[in-house]
């Protein structure tokens, strides 16, 4: 006895048996196979037995191993084939022709686990056959025999009838109705089975048509929708339709239809209509934004995030609405500054920047919250507020306005009440605003103009305030951009130890004696703003000061040279008047006029203008301070509000006031247009700087790239002009700092 270990049959294998004929084999094996029919029919027949079983599988094996001419192993092979293709021809096909849409497919499925049963059992029946003489002849399997008569005698013949009915079912379920899902399912595994481990079957029999008839279905309904429904209703549905296709996947369709799928959905319902739909009047991107329908903006975000290119039209109508919000918001302060009823100098423009930065502080929520901070949004608010930050409200640049509301807050009586915290927030908020303006340099120097006067005068409302926003520019602009307030900030540290020493000096000098209270506040000059210095004739009280406080600084040192900026200084001075004594709070260019008065009553314009030795427009403001303004200390003579080089002055004795103590000021001065010629020749210089700079390390570049990478220099600070910078590059080969090549004049060359 021989056991074949594969199945755990036995099989006698006695010499003597007699050899069975092809017709006595096959009429065996014709009972076995019409039992295994009707079995599978349903039809009334018993199971089969062991014995049964162990008859079949022998009657192939030995007609399979004897001696030729008794090898029937090719004849068995064809006649499996035969069998499959005599019962799918006479059960199977008839069962599918006349049945259709859902009852098409239960039968479809039924007969395709029927067959793979049979295949099965018929593949057990012949085992033998499949293990030797397939293996050695390499041969089809025979369970891939069986398969592939399946695909090519009923799949082919009814497959465009069962995927029409599938994508009607898929219809039914988009349109609500209750669908069986397993059915589907099991149908969708045939086309995929039928690809005999490929997915060419389902794809091309299948998937192609499906995909079709998704974006046919779903064009029809983007159609109506985009005429009847708002844009928020409009991508709630698509979002929904969205998330059941994906669940229609894992239902039922295979994994690698889901990507396809979304694609066809998501061209349908916003590629093509993403136009209209985002720019919908009433319900559009625009409305979302100006009525902070913030969770609609993140659905929308979601949806045209996943689509190539499609937050392109989202981040343009952003940057759009953000700049028509800004103007508004200029168009406003505007109408406000030409409105005489306006209440208080600048503080509508004051009142602008806060809005303004809180316009960005909404919008970067925006991006943060609804937009996932993606870089198209980022660059979209980014490119809308370097819009709004550089146009001139009410004829000043936003960097002026940005200087005046810090210097409204740091100074003294500047600000309402209000807490640190809050005072920081507003500070913080209004750096933000910095990246945005081109001309950085320009707001330094108007901000190293107003922290000047704040502190030199004593107005800076908080120490530690000063120090913070300087951190917070810093942190904002680098090291560089801060590093002249941070010194003038020092410097006044420096310049208070220094009134401590010089007090110190007159103490243990009794001899020495200036003859009034004097306070000097010395200073670096390459910290502070430029100011204009006058050789002015000094009255002989003020020479006597001077003089003393000169000997105290050169016991300090002899290497450096003092600058009296007597437009900065001021004085109490005390008038006697015929009422009472006043005690007045001048300017030192005031005083010395003033003090005038002490050798003479009567002055003429000419005779000021030569003692005193100052300019034309600076005496004017100091007499008009004097004689025309709210305090009339002098008199003059014709008496109109204009100062002309006639006009003579008297001391006015008669004047009185109900305060004891007053201040005098001068005439305000508009410090803009010096201030921008100053930032102009600071650019210059810059330029000049960074020219050289790379030049130095390049020795020879091109042109073009020499003024590609000067504004790459400079753009962090200032917007470089690509004709100043040329200008400047002409300037420097004037100048023997660089020459062009002799042989190629596009070529720059350093000079050492």
């Amino acid at each position: 006895m021989a056991r074949d270990s594969g199945y755990g049959i036995f099989v006698t294998t006695k010499t003597e048996l007699e050899v069975i004929e092809w017709d006595q084999g096959w009429d065996y094996m014709q009972k076995g196979f019409t039992k295994l029919k009707r079995i599978l029919e349903g039809l009334s027949e018993s199971q089969f037995t062991s014995e049964e079983n162990m008859m079949l599988y022998t009657t192939i094996y030995n007609m399979c191993t004897q001696k030729p001419p008794y090898d029937y192993s090719w004849q068995l092979y064809d006649k499996y084939r035969e069998v499959l293709d005599e019962y799918i021809t006479s059960a199977v096909l008839p069962s599918l022709r006349n049945k259709h849409d859902e009852f098409l497919l239960l039968e479809f499925v039924k007969r395709w686990e029927t067959h793979k049963v049979m295949v099965r059992w018929l593949s057990f029946f012949f085992n033998y056959l499949d293990r030797f003489f397939v293996c050695r002849r390499s041969l089809p399997k025979l369970r891939e025999v069986g398969l592939t008569r399946f695909r090519d005698l009923v799949y082919r013949a009814v497959k465009a009838n069962v995927r029409v009915a599938v994508i009607a079912i898929i219809n039914k379920e988009r349109e609500g109705e209750q669908i069986d899902i397993a059915l589907l399912k099991n149908v969708v595994n045939i086309f995929v089975e039928m690809g005999m481990g490929q997915t060419d079957a389902y794809e091309e029999d299948f998937e192609a048509q499906m995909l079709h008839d998704t974006s046919d279905y779903y064009s029809r309904k983007a159609s109506s929708w985009i005429l009847e429904d708002s844009c928020p209703e409009y991508i709630s549905k698509a979002e929904e339709c969205l998330r059941r296709e994906r669940d229609r996947v894992s239902h039922y369709l295979h994994s690698s239809s889901e990507q396809k799928l979304i694609e066809k959905v998501q061209f349908e319902l916003l590629v093509v209509y993403s136009g209209p739909l985002l720019e919908k009047d009433l319900s559009g991107c625009r409305a979302l934004l100006r009525d902070d329908q913030v969770e609609d903006l993140s659905r929308m975000y979601r949806l045209f995030n996943k689509i190539p290119r499609g937050l392109e039209p989202i981040a343009r109508l952003f940057r759009e609405h953000v700049i028509a919000e800004g103007i508004t918001l200029v168009q406003q302060t505007e109408n406000a500054a030409n409105d005489h009823s306006s209440n208080g100098s600048g503080m509508r423009e004051q009142i602008y920047v806060k809005e303004i930065a809180e316009l960005h502080d909404k919008y970067m929520a925006y991006v943060s919250d609804c937009f996932m901070n993606h870089s198209f949004l980022r660059r979209a608010i980014k490119e809308a507020f370097e819009f709004i930050c550089n146009k001139t409200v009410a004829g000043s640049s936003c960097a002026e306005l940005l200087v005046a509301l810090c210097d409204n807050i740091l100074k003294t009586g500047g600000r309402e009440k209000s807490s640190d915290e809050a005072v920081e927030e507003t500070l913080e908020k209004v750096v933000k605003l910095l990246p945005y303006i081109s001309d950085k340099n320009l707001f330094a120097e108007f901000y190293r103009k107003k922290l000047a006067r704040r502190l030199l005068f004593n107005q800076s409302s908080n120490e530690d305030l000063e120090k913070s926003t300087l951190a917070k520019l810093k942190q904002q602009c680098g090291g560089q951009f801060t590093s002249k307030m941070e010194g003038m900030v020092t410097d006044l540290t420096l310049a208070r130890e220094n009134r401590t020493g010089f007090e110190e000096y007159l103490h243990s000098n009794p001899n020495v004696n200036p003859g009034m209270d004097l306070t000097v506040t010395v200073l670096t000059t390459g910290f502070w703003p430029s100011y204009k210095s006058f050789d002015l004739n000094l009255p002989a009280e003020l020479v006597k000061c001077v003089e003393v406080f000169k000997g105290f600084y050169e016991t300090k040192t002899k290497n450096r040279k003092l600058t009296w900026i007597y437009s900065l200084g001021t004085c109490n001075i005390i008038g006697k008047f015929e009422a009472k004594v006043i005690e007045l709070v001048v300017s030192t260019y005031q005083a010395a006029l003033l003090l005038l008065f002490n050798t003479a009553d009567r002055w003429s314009y000419s005779e000021i203008f030569t003692q005193l030795n100052l300019n034309h427009d600076d005496l004017v403001r100091i007499l008009h301070s004097l004689s025309c303004a709210k305090y009339k200390i002098l008199v003059k003579e014709p008496n109109t509000n204009t100062i002309l080089p006639n006009d003579t002055f008297e001391f006015n004795s008669k004047f009185t006031h109900k305060m004891r103590r007053i201040k005098i000021p001068l005439p305000p001065v508009d410090e803009t247009k010096e201030v921008i010629e100053d930032v102009d020749k600071d650019k210059r210089y810059a330029i000049d700087a960074a020219v050289v700079r790379i030049m130095k390390s390049r020795k020879a570049l091109r042109h073009h790239e020499l003024v590609v990478g000067c504004v790459e220099q400079l753009e962090h600070m200032f917007k470089p002009d690509i004709r100043a910078i040329k200008k400047r590059i002409e300037d420097l080969i004037t100048r023997d700092y660089l020459e062009r090549d002799k042989e190629n004049l596009k070529m720059i060359r350093y000079l050492a």
